[in-house]
C-alpha cells in the first residue's frame, strides 16, 4: 500500500466523489478511479459504493478512511519536523473556526505565513459539531471556536476570550429601559434566531432556559450578516456576541438585566504533542 493510494481515498472521501477528488489532486478522473481500483483490489474489500448520482463509502471504508488520515498525518508531522530543525515548515495545515469567530486569527495566520511563507494553511468553516468531529478523526489540526465543555471533553483547550452576548436591535425600537432588557421583553419581540448547531443559538437556548423564558424565532438564519440586515430593517432582535454585533455600528444594543449569555472562544487541538505546525501558530495566538 502507498501514501498515494491512502492520499486519493481520503480526496474521495472527503469530496464526495471521483471528480471533485481528481480537481483537488490535479489529476484526471481515470487516474482516480484507477488508484482506487487497484487498493481495493489489494486489500480485498470495497472502500466505496458508486451509484449513478453519489459516491458513499462503505463499512469497510468508513473503517479505513480515518486510519489512513492518520497514517498521512503521521508523515506530514514527520516531514514537518525535519523542515523545522531547518527553521522552516512545509505542508498544510487545516484550521476549522466557525462563521463570526475571527478573534486575532487572521493577524496569527499572517505571522504564521511570514514565519514560514512554505506553508500551506486551508481554513475550514462549520458548526460546532463538525469542527468537534473533524478534530477527532483528524480533518481538522486545529480550532478556534466556541465549544462547551461538554464539546470540550477529550481536547487540549486553550482560553482566548470570553464575552457577554447582547441584544441587537434596529435603532428605533421601542423597548422599557434605555440600556438594558430581560429575557421576558425580548422573548416578546420577533426573534432572529441562528440555526441548531451554531454555538451562538446553544448559549442563547441555555440562557433562556435558565430564566424560564420561551421565545418563538421569526427567522432562523445561518449567516451572521443575514442576521444584522433583517435588525437592521427591524424585523426582528437578535442574541449575538458583543464583539460581531459592534461589526454593524447601525445596530443599537443593550446588555441583559439578568445573566447574559457567555460566548467563550477558544483554541482547540486533539490531546498529545501539537505538530509542528500547529506549534507555530499557537504561539501566534494569544
Amino acid at each position: 500500500m502507498e501514501l498515494r493510494q491512502m492520499e486519493v481515498v481520503v480526496a474521495v472521501a472527503e469530496e464526495g466523489g471521483f471528480t471533485a477528488a481528481a480537481r483537488r489532486l490535479n489529476v484526471v478522473q481515470s487516474a482516480v478511479s484507477g488508484t482506487v481500483r487497484a487498493l481495493e483490489k489489494e486489500l480485498g474489500v470495497r472502500l466505496f459504493e458508486r451509484t449513478t448520482h453519489r459516491v458513499t463509502l462503505t463499512s469497510a471504508g468508513a473503517a479505513f478512511v480515518p486510519a489512513a488520515r492518520h497514517a498521512l498525518r503521521a508523515v506530514e508531522s514527520a516531514r514537518a519536523a525535519a523542515d523545522e530543525a531547518r527553521g522552516h515548515l512545509r505542508g498544510v495545515l487545516t484550521v476549522g473556526t466557525m462563521q463570526g469567530v475571527w478573534l486575532g486569527l487572521g493577524r496569527a495566520l499572517a505571522e504564521l505565513r511570514a514565519e514560514h511563507p512554505g506553508l500551506t494553511v486551508r481554513l475550514r468553516q462549520a458548526a460546532v459539531a463538525d469542527i468537534r468531529t473533524a478534530l477527532r478523526d483528524g480533518s481538522v489540526d486545529v480550532a478556534v471556536v466556541a465549544f462547551d465543555r461538554q464539546q470540550r471533553r477529550g481536547l487540549e483547550v486553550r482560553s482566548l476570550a470570553r464575552e457577554e452576548m447582547i441584544l441587537a436591535a434596529a435603532p428605533g425600537r421601542v423597548f422599557e429601559r434605555d440600556d438594558t432588557v430581560t429575557f421576558a421583553e425580548a422573548a416578546g419581540m420577533p426573534f432572529v434566531d441562528f440555526a441548531p448547531g451554531w454555538a451562538i443559538r446553544a448559549a442563547v437556548d441555555r440562557s433562556f432556559r435558565a430564566a424560564a423564558v420561551e421565545r418563538a424565532p421569526v427567522f432562523e438564519v445561518n449567516d451572521i450578516v443575514a442576521a444584522a440586515e433583517l435588525v437592521q430593517h427591524d424585523l426582528g432582535v437578535c442574541v449575538m456576541p458583543e464583539s460581531i454585533a459592534a461589526r454593524f455600528p447601525g445596530l443599537a444594543l443593550r446588555r441583559f438585566a439578568g445573566r447574559a449569555p457567555r460566548w467563550d472562544v477558544a483554541v482547540v487541538r486533539p490531546g498529545g504533542d501539537p505538530a509542528p505546525a500547529v506549534a507555530a501558530l499557537l504561539r501566534h495566538l494569544t
